[in-house]
C-alpha cells in the first residue's frame, strides 16, 4: 500500500468548515446517500452553513429534513425525479425538480449548466492499490468530482465492491471521514393475488432472448417469480433488485443475446435487501455504468426484444399516463422512463409495456376517463404500445382513439367498465349507442387464452373475443374472399356496419363462447380466425360456426378452436354441437370429423345439418362423416 488513508482522513466538522454560503453540494443518491455527512451539515448551526444549494439525482428523503424550520435559510434541494418524501416537498415548492432526460444529467454538470462546488459520496474502503468503489450507485458522481473543488468520500464498510465503471483513486479525493451511519437496506415488497395476476399478464407477452428493465416494487417481485422459466433473457435496467437477483440465479438471465455489453446485466443503480448487497460483491456478472450509458436509448435500442415495462399509477380512456409519486416509490420518473421507451420502441421487436393494477389499494379506479388532474404525467400517447392489468392486455399501436378506449374498457375493473362506457359517450369518445354488457365483463373466460407455433414458425395466440375487437374482426370481415363470406353466412354480405359487428363482439358468455386467434405483425394484433357457439333455446345444444383468414387456411386453427369449444361447452353441461354446412364446404367436414365427435348429418336445400352429440368415443373420424365427403 503506497497511500497513507489517515493523511485525509478528518471528521465531519472539519469538512463542514471548508464550506461557504451558497455552494452548491452534490449528494449521493439513493441508497447511497453519505447520510452521516448528510446529517452533520443539517443539524450544524455555523453560520458558513447557509443558503446551500443540494443537488441529487434521485432523493429518497431519508436524511433530508424539509419540515425544519430552517431549511429554507439553510438549503434548497434540487433533484431531477422526486422519488420518496421529496415528491411532497416539491409539490409545496420547498424542493426544485430539474426536468430532464436522465441520460443527459452528466452533460449538464460538465458544462456547468448544473453547477457543482462540493461533493459528498459514499464509497466502499480502498483496496491496496488504492481504489475503492462508487458501490450501488453509479450514476454521476464521477462528472461531479471532476467540476468539484472539493470532494469528501464517506466511507463505509457495508458498501458492496461493484465491478463496472465504479472504481474511484485515494488521490480523487480532498478529504475523507468514516460512515456512522448504516448502509440504506429496503425490505422486498409483498405481493397480493392482484399483483401476481398483473405479473403473469405482462410475463406473457415476454419471449425467450428478451431483454429487461426492472424496478423495485410488487409488480417487479412478482413478475421475476413468472419468469424462471425462460430462456437467454437479459437485463438493461436502471435499477438493480432482489427480484433480479433470483431471476440471474435461477438460469433464465444469460445475456447471450444482448446487443450492447453482452454477457452482462447493465444497471447504473441497487437497492434492496443486506443478501443483494452481499450478492453484488465482486460480482463479475453484474456491471454497473453511469447512467449517460444506461439510460441513453440509442444504447438501449441495441438490444433486440427490449421489453421496456414501466410501472403506471393511473391511465385515462386516449392513453395520457400518470406514474407513481410519494413515498415507497424512487424511480419511473417521466424523464427516466421516456428513455426506455424511446429505447424499447427503437429496438429490433422491442415492446413498451406500461402496468397497473385496475384498482388501488383503496378500491380505487386506475383506469380513468381524464388523469388531468393527476402529477407526474407521461405524455407519448402517441407512441403507446402495450397497457396491461390483470384483466388483459390492451394494444395501442395503431389504433384509433375510440379504440383505444374500448380496449382500455376491456381490460378496467368489470365494476367500472358501465360507468367508463357512460363517461366515454358523453364525451364523444364512444359510439352514442355503443353496447356494453355488463355482466360479460365479470364474466370473461381468461383461463381459455393460450399460444400455438406451427413448424413454419407462426405463433397464434387464441383467446375469447372481447367488445374492443369490433374493429379487427371488422377488418377481417373485408379480407374474406366472396365464397368465404357465403360459406359462413349463408348469403352475399357486402357490408359488416358498427351497428352490425359490435352486436357480435359483445357477447353474453353464458349463452355464447367466440374464440379468436390472433396473430402479432409489427406489434400490431390482427385477428385471422373465429369460431363460436350459440346455445339453442330448446335443447342443450349449441349451433357451432368457424371461419378462417384465406392465408392461414389448412393448418388447423379451426381444429384447435373446435376442442376449446367442445371444452367449454363440456363445461357448461352442454351435450353437443349442431351446424349448418354448405354441401361443398369439405374444408370445414374435415374440422368436425378431425374432433372424433359422432356426426348425424341431414341434407336439405343443399345444406347439410349436422348433430355431434358429445361422447367419449377416442378421437379419428367416424365412418358417418367419412360418408358425407364421399
Amino acid at each position: 500500500m503506497n497511500f497513507d488513508i489517515t493523511e485525509k482522513l478528518v471528521s465531519t466538522a472539519e469538512v463542514l468548515e471548508r464550506i461557504t454560503p451558497g455552494m452548491s453540494i452534490f449528494l449521493g443518491t439513493g441508497v447511497a446517500e453519505p447520510r452521516t455527512l448528510i446529517k452533520a451539515l443539517l443539524s450544524a448551526t455555523k453560520t458558513n452553513l447557509a443558503d446551500l444549494e443540494l443537488i441529487q439525482l434521485v432523493s429518497l428523503g431519508e436524511a433530508i429534513d424539509f419540515q425544519s424550520k430552517a431549511a429554507p435559510s439553510k438549503f434548497r434541494l434540487k433533484t431531477f425525479y422526486s422519488g420518496w418524501l421529496a415528491g411532497d416537498a416539491i409539490t409545496s415548492g420547498s424542493v426544485d425538480l430539474i426536468p430532464s432526460r436522465i441520460s443527459r444529467i452528466p452533460g449538464l454538470i460538465e458544462s456547468g449548466a448544473i453547477r457543482v462546488d462540493v461533493v459528498f459520496i459514499q464509497i466502499s474502503p480502498f483496496d491496496e492499490s488504492g481504489f475503492a468503489s462508487l458501490g450501488v450507485a453509479v450514476d454521476a458522481a464521477k462528472y461531479a468530482m471532476e467540476k468539484a473543488t472539493l470532494v469528501v468520500g464517506e466511507i463505509n464498510d457495508q458498501v458492496p465492491r461493484t465491478m463496472g465503471n465504479t472504481f474511484v483513486h485515494f488521490n480523487d479525493f480532498d478529504c475523507l471521514v468514516r460512515a456512522s451511519e448504516p448502509l440504506i437496506y429496503l425490505p422486498r415488497q409483498p405481493v397480493d393475488d392482484v399483483m401476481d395476476k398483473v405479473a403473469a399478464q405482462v410475463a406473457s407477452v415476454i419471449t425467450d432472448g428478451s431483454c429487461l428493465s426492472f424496478y423495485p416494487g410488487a409488480l417487479f417481485e412478482a413478475l421475476g417469480k413468472h419468469l424462471t422459466r425462460k430462456r437467454d433473457l437479459g437485463v438493461h435496467t436502471f435499477f438493480f433488485t432482489d427480484a433480479l437477483m433470483d431471476l440471474v440465479k435461477s438460469g433464465a438471465v444469460t445475456n447471450r443475446k444482448k446487443g450492447y455489453f453482452r454477457n452482462k446485466s447493465l444497471t447504473s443503480y441497487a437497492q434492496g435487501t443486506p443478501d443483494l448487497m452481499k450478492w453484488l460483491h465482486n460480482n463479475p456478472l453484474i456491471e454497473f455504468q453511469g447512467i449517460d450509458i444506461v439510460s441513453d436509448n440509442f444504447r438501449i435500442s441495441l438490444n433486440d426484444r427490449m421489453m421496456a415495462i414501466l410501472p403506471a399509477r393511473k391511465i385515462d380512456l386516449i392513453g395520457n399516463i400518470a406514474m407513481h409519486t410519494g413515498r415507497g416509490n424512487v424511480g419511473g420518473g417521466p424523464g427516466q422512463a421516456e428513455e426506455f421507451f424511446a429505447g424499447a420502441m427503437h429496438s429490433r421487436g422491442g415492446r413498451a409495456v406500461f402496468a397497473l393494477p385496475s384498482r388501488n389499494l383503496k378500491g380505487e379506479a386506475n383506469i380513468l376517463l381524464s388523469v388531468q388532474d393527476f402529477p407526474n404525467q407521461f405524455s407519448n400517447r402517441e407512441s403507446l404500445d402495450l397497457i396491461i392489468t390483470e384483466y388483459g392486455i390492451a394494444s395501442m399501436s395503431g389504433r384509433t382513439v375510440r379504440e383505444r378506449a374500448q380496449a382500455l374498457i376491456d381490460i378496467a375493473h368489470p365494476a367500472d367498465r358501465p360507468e367508463l362506457v357512460r363517461q366515454a359517450k358523453e364525451a364523444h369518445i364512444l359510439f352514442p349507442d355503443q353496447i356494453y354488457l355488463s355482466e360479460s365483463g365479470a364474466m370473461y373466460p381468461f383461463d381459455l387464452s393460450f399460444s400455438h407455433t406451427w413448424k413454419d414458425g407462426l405463433t397464434v395466440n387464441f383467446r375469447a373475443v372481447k367488445p374492443s375487437d369490433e374493429e379487427e374482426m371488422r377488418r377481417l370481415f373485408y379480407r374474406f374472399s366472396d365464397h368465404t363470406i357465403y360459406y359462413r353466412f349463408f348469403s352475399e354480405i357486402k357490408a359488416m356496419p358498427h351497428a352490425k359487428m359490435q352486436e357480435y363482439v359483445n357477447v353474453d358468455y353464458r349463452k355464447v363462447m367466440s374464440i379468436v386467434g390472433v396473430v402479432e405483425a409489427a406489434g400490431m394484433e390482427r385477428i385471422i380466425a373465429e369460431g363460436r357457439y350459440v346455445r339453442l333455446a330448446d335443447q342443450p345444444y349449441a349451433d357451432t360456426a368457424f371461419v378462417v383468414e384465406e392465408t392461414y387456411q389448412g393448418k388447423g386453427i379451426a381444429s384447435l378452436i373446435l376442442q376449446m369449444l367442445m371444452k367449454v361447452a363440456r363445461g357448461k353441461g352442454l351435450l353437443g354441437f349442431t351446424a349448418d354446412i354448405i354441401a361443398n364446404n369439405k374444408a370445414i367436414f374435415k374440422v368436425y370429423e378431425k374432433a372424433g365427435l359422432p356426426i348425424q348429418a341431414v341434407m336439405e336445400y343443399g345444406v347439410y345439418h349436422l348433430t355431434m352429440p358429445f361422447t367419449d368415443l377416442p378421437s379419428g373420424n367416424p365412418e358417418t362423416g367419412k360418408d358425407l365427403l364421399r
